[in-house]
C-alpha cells in the first residue's frame, strides 16, 4: 500500500526542499517510486490546481484520506501577538492548518533547524518556534507530550540546510516500517549520534592544537576562529555535501548549523574564550582535563603539522 506523504512549507526559506532535490543516490524520483510514496502535496513537485489543493487538504483534514507522513519546513509562525497572521493560507493562520494535519499524522518529520527548533525567528516579533521545541526547551508549537498517530513524538531532522541524504534516510526508514531510533531533542541516533569533528580532515590539528587564526590556512578552526565540529552533532563530514566536500574541508568553521540555538547570537567567525580556552569545549570535557591535554598536545606536536605539510 502507498504511503501518503504531505509536505508543509511554512515559516522558512525552502532550503530544505532544495537541499532534498540535490540528493542523487537515488534522486527524489527514484526514491519515490521505489518506497512507493504518493506525495499528496509538495509546493515544488505538485501540479494541483488551488482548488485541488483545498480539496486535498480537506480530505485530509476531516480524516478522508489517510496521512501517513507529514513533513513540514519551516517555524511555525505565531505572530503577531499569538494570531498566527503573519504566515496564513487562504486569510487563516497557517499554524491552525499545521495543527491541523498534525492530528491526522502517523509520523511527523521536522525537516531542517527553523521547523526543529524555530531557527532565525525564535527570537523575533514573528514569534517562530519549532513543533516540538521552542530553541532548546521542550514544547514548541505541539506541546511537549504531543504523539502522532503512530505513537512517536515529531522527529527532527534538523540542519540549515538539512542534508539531503539524512531526509531520504529518515522517510525511507519511516516507509520500511523502521522508524529511526531518537536521541536528545527528538533526533536520530543514525545521523546525529556522531560530531560533525568526527571526519573532519582537519581532526590530526586539533589533536595537536595547530591553530589558525585566519582563514585561508590548513589548521584547526576551533580555538580562534568559531568552528562548532567539537560541539555539534551531525554528519556532514561523513556525508559530504555534493558527494565531495563540507565547510570544514573548503576551510570554512562549522556554524553549528543543527544545534537548537541556531543561529547564535555571536559572531561565527570568533571562539568565545576564557585565557585563550574556548568557553564551549567538545562535548563530554571538563576545563582542567582539557587545559592540560592542549597544553601537553601543542608541546607535542610533530614539526610537518606546524610546518601545515599536510596537502588537505
Amino acid at each position: 500500500m502507498s504511503l501518503n506523504l504531505f509536505w508543509l512549507q511554512c515559516g522558512g526559506c525552502g532550503g530544505d526542499t532544495w537541499s532534498l532535490f540535490n540528493a542523487s543516490s537515488p534522486n527524489v524520483v527514484d526514491f519515490l517510486e521505489a518506497q512507493d510514496i504518493n506525495v499528496l502535496w509538495h509546493p515544488s513537485l505538485s501540479v494541483q490546481s488551488h482548488e485541488e489543493h483545498r480539496e486535498t487538504i480537506r480530505r485530509v483534514t476531516e480524516g478522508r484520506e489517510r496521512l501517513d507522513v507529514l513533513c513540514v519546513e519551516g517555524s511555525v509562525i505565531r505572530g503577531p501577538g499569538g494570531t498566527g497572521m503573519y504566515d496564513d493560507f487562504d486569510g487563516s493562520p497557517k499554524k491552525d492548518l499545521v495543527y491541523a494535519l498534525a492530528a491526522q499524522a502517523k509520523h511527523i518529520v521536522a525537516v531542517g533547524t527553523c521547523a526543529s527548533f524555530g531557527g532565525i525567528g525564535a527570537d523575533g516579533e514573528i514569534e517562530a518556534t519549532g513543533l516540538q521545541f521552542h530553541k532548546h526547551e521542550p514544547g514548541g508549537f505541539l506541546g511537549e507530550d504531543f504523539v502522532s498517530g503512530g505513537g512517536r513524538p515529531v522527529i527532527n531532522i534538523p540542519g540549515c540546510p538539512c542534508h539531503c541524504d539524512v531526509i531520504i534516510g529518515t522517510l525511507s526508514a519511516i516507509a520500511q516500517g523502521t522508524p529511526p531510533e531518537l536521541g536528545d531533542y527528538n533526533m536520530p541516533l543514525e545521523w546525529f549520534g556522531v560530531m560533525v569533528h568526527q571526519g573532519c580532515t582537519r581532526n590530526e590539528y586539533h589533536e595537536y592544537r595547530v591553530e589558525e587564526k585566519r582563514m585561508g590556512e590548513k589548521g584547526c578552526l576551533f580555538f580562534y576562529l568559531g568552528c562548532h565540529g567539537p560541539l555539534v552533532h551531525g554528519v556532514c563530514n561523513k556525508l559530504l555535501w555534493n558527494g565531495r566536500s563540507s565547510k570544514t574541508r573548503v576551510g570554512v568553521p562549522c556554524f553549528g548549523c543543527t544545534r537548537p540555538d541556531f543561529p547564535q547570537l555571536y559572531p561565527f567567525f570568533e571562539t568565545r574564550n576564557i585565557e585563550g580556552i574556548p568557553l564551549e569545549l567538545p562535548e563530554g570535557m571538563d576545563r582542567a582535563h582539557y587545559m592540560a591535554y592542549k597544553g601537553m598536545a601543542a608541546a607535542a606536536a610533530p614539526a610537518r603539522l606546524k610546518k601545515r605539510k599536510t596537502r588537505i
